[in-house]
């Protein structure tokens, strides 16, 4: 046979056939996947949903590449058990559709949004966004949050400055992913703020259980009775328990019991583990690399490579945009160039 190139009938009638699917089995508060919403009008891909093409979009860019070598909590960790902000992204996409799926959302806008909410970070994690936050304050007047600068990733530096050009409802649910963040006017924004919490909480009680900052007879005894013993089955007990009470809410919403017992695992998470001495120690030493090499491209931009940053930005964004989108083996492999004699480099 011949290599069709052309669209064929099942391209033709792709769009008219999900469309058709959507307005039979979808919520009627769901997202709907048509009519694309882009700050730049494109024709529709014959095969896939606009927001299917902006899941591809983002799982093919650089900085989705980038997240398996940026920190979740713990900092270069012996073992290769440990989240990563990659991992983290994808186990919070697959909770997030699992929600999405039973209230019948849409599950394809979902996953764009689960995929791409954390593109912005920095290196290492939450200490690295405060630090690189402070530097911008002290010295420029702005403020650095990730979720912002994921926005900015897709809007501005992926494919070679062009940015993704992604719908509008991706777009919003990236920015909105966070607590600190207005609210995301979709559902499935709504979800992945949401499930976002409940994934990086059990999952990084795991990391800390496995590198020996925590043991599980720490963790407080009233969530644990509430939600489980184990990472599975509190998920399992907090995704349910999102499931049945957003249902009959007509929002994303979780039980008072259930949010009460997750908001008192966060708070032990932030005195014994995010804020606990091990991350105190660690934060000083990830503030003097980023401080180093803040200063250092800030006094001489034209240090900074060509590719730093969207061509019209200012010295405080494309310094900004090249911290940013390190990695952390990069971070500290540009440290080490500024700081140790060649001779002794490993």
């Amino acid at each position: 046979m011949d290599v069709v190139t052309a669209p064929g009938p099942v391209a033709e009638a792709f769009a008219a056939r999900q469309q058709a699917w959507e307005a039979e089995h979808l919520s009627p508060l769901a997202a709907r996947s048509y009519p694309a919403r882009r700050a730049v009008p494109e024709a529709d891909c014959g095969l896939r949903t606009p927001l299917q093409r902006d899941r591809d979009r983002i799982v093919h860019s650089k900085a989705f590449r980038r997240l398996k070598h940026k920190t979740q909590v713990f900092v270069s960790p012996e073992g290769d058990h440990y989240r990563t902000r990659l991992t983290h992204t994808l186990e919070v996409t697959q909770v997030s559709r699992t929600v999405a799926r039973a209230l019948r959302l849409n599950e394809d806008l979902t996953e764009a949004i689960g995929l791409g909410h954390d593109l912005g970070h920095p290196p290492f994690g939450h200490i690295g966004e405060a630090v690189l936050d402070v530097c911008l304050r002290e010295r420029y007047g702005r403020a650095f949050r990730h979720f912002e600068h994921s926005l900015r990733v897709v809007d501005h530096l992926e494919n070679e400055g062009r940015g993704l050009n992604l719908d509008d409802d991706v777009r919003d649910g990236i920015l909105g992913h966070s607590s600190r963040a207005p609210l995301p006017r979709t559902l499935e924004g709504a979800i992945v703020r949401l499930v976002d919490r409940v994934a990086y909480l059990n999952h990084d009680i795991d990391d800390a259980v496995r590198a020996g900052v925590l043991r599980e007879a720490d963790l407080p005894a009233v969530p644990i009775t509430v939600l489980g013993e184990t990472g599975s089955r509190r998920i399992d007990a907090l995704v349910h328990d999102l499931v049945e009470h957003s249902e009959r809410a007509g929002q994303i919403v979780q039980g008072p019991v259930a949010g009460a017992a997750m908001d008192e695992l966060r708070d032990f998470m932030f005195e014994r583990v995010y804020l606990g001495p091990a991350a105190r120690r660690e934060h000083a030493k990830i503030e003097h690399v980023l401080r180093t090499l803040f200063t250092h491209f800030a006094d001489d931009p034209s240090r900074l490579p060509e590719a730093a940053g969207a061509p019209a930005a200012d010295v405080a964004q494309r310094v900004t945009d090249y911290l940013a989108g390190m990695t952390d083996r990069y971070c500290i492999r540009a440290f080490e160039a500024l700081t140790v004699p060649e001779a002794f480099a490993l």
